[in-house]
C-alpha cells in the first residue's frame, strides 16, 4: 500500500541549543520512499548522519525562539505483517553480530530483573515465536493502555507491576520479557495507518526468531501493515524523535497518515 505521512512539529528555546531530530524514514526492507520534504523554519543548517542502528538523524543549532519542524513523505509498505507461528528459537551462538546487542539489558528494559515474568508470561508455549505471541498477548489482556499513566522515567519493570501504559511502554514490557528468554528484541518508532485518535506517532517491538525479525504490537487486537518505520533501537532512548541538549519545550505536534491513490509495485 502507499501511504502519505506528515509530522509538524513546534519547538521554543530560550537560549541557543543543540538538537538531534530523528524524523526521516529510509528505503529499505519492506518500505519504498516515493517522495520527501524535510523543511525548518527558520531557515537552519541541518547536519545528517546515521547512527549505530543505522537510522538517518539530523543535528543542528536551535536559536532562541521558536522552530518549526515539518516531514512530509510518501512510503511504500507492506498491507500485511510476515507471522510466523511455529517457528524456532535461534540459539544465541547462531545470531548474527548486529543482533547480539539485543539480548542485553538497557535503560527502559532491565530484562535481568524480569526472568520469572517472563516464563509466567509465556506459559507452556513453544520456544520462538510463539512465545513472543503470547507475551504480546500478556501485554494485550493485562496491561491497560492510558495516557498519561507513564513519563520519561517510566521502564518496562514499573509498567509490568503498575499495568498500565502507552505504546511506548507496551513495547518496553515486551523487550524486556523476550530479552529474558534469550529471543533478541528491539523497538521501532515511525507510522500505523488508521491508529486510534488522536494520530501520534507510534511505538512498537520486533523480535528475531528462526533467523529473523517479525514485528509485535501489543496495541493491536490481530496483526496489522501499514507501518512506516522511522528509526530501530534497544529502547525509547535510542530512538526519540528530538533530543535537545538545552532548555527546548515541545509547544505542539501534529501527526497525519493517509492511505493514497495508487498501488505499489508488482
Amino acid at each position: 500500500m502507499r501511504l502519505r505521512a506528515t509530522t509538524e512539529i513546534q519547538l521554543s528555546t530560550t537560549q541557543p541549543s543543540a538538537i538531534i531530530a530523528m524524523l526521516r524514514p529510509q528505503s529499505g526492507s519492506g518500505q519504498w520512499i516515493v517522495s520527501e520534504a524535510y523543511d525548518l523554519k527558520p531557515l537552519l543548517a541541518p547536519v545528517e548522519y546515521t547512527d549505530v542502528f543505522g537510522n538517518l538523524c539530523q543535528r543542528f543549532l536551535m536559536p532562541v525562539g521558536d522552530l518549526e519542524i515539518k516531514v512530509d513523505c510518501v512510503v511504500e509498505c507492506a498491507d500485511q505483517i510476515a507471522t510466523a507461528p511455529g517457528a524456532a528459537l535461534t540459539k544465541p551462538e547462531d545470531l548474527p553480530d548486529s543482533v547480539l546487542q539485543f539480548l542485553l539489558p538497557s535503560r527502559y528494559c532491565p530484562s535481568d530483573m524480569l526472568k520469572e515474568e517472563a516464563l509466567q508470561a509465556v506459559g507452556d508455549a513453544k520456544p520462538g515465536y510463539d512465545q513472543v505471541e503470547a507475551i504480546r498477548a500478556f501485554i494485550e489482556h493485562n496491561i491497560e493502555y492510558r495516557r498519561g499513566s507513564s513519563n520519561e522515567s517510566t521502564s518496562a519493570l514499573d509498567t509490568y507491576h503498575e499495568r498500565k501504559g502507552v505504546c511506548r511502554d507496551f513495547a518496553h514490557v515486551g523487550i524486556a520479557l523476550c530479552r529474558a528468554l534469550l529471543i533478541p528484541a528491539r523497538m521501532v518508532v515511525g507510522y500505523l495507518h488508521r491508529l486510534q485518535p488522536p494520530m501520534d506517532q507510534h511505538a512498537w517491538f520486533e523480535a528475531f526468531v528462526n533467523g529473523r525479525w517479525y514485528t509485535f504490537d501489543a496495541t493491536q487486537t490481530e496483526p496489522r501493515g501499514g507501518r512506516i518505520v522511522i528509526a530501530y533501537g534497544r529502547d525509547a532512548a535510542d530512538v526519540a524523535i528530538t533530543n535537545p541538549f538545552g532548555p527546548v519545550e515541545v509547544k505542539g505536534m501534529k501527526v497525519v497518515v493517509e492511505q493514497t491513490e495508487g498501488l505499489a509495485r508488482s
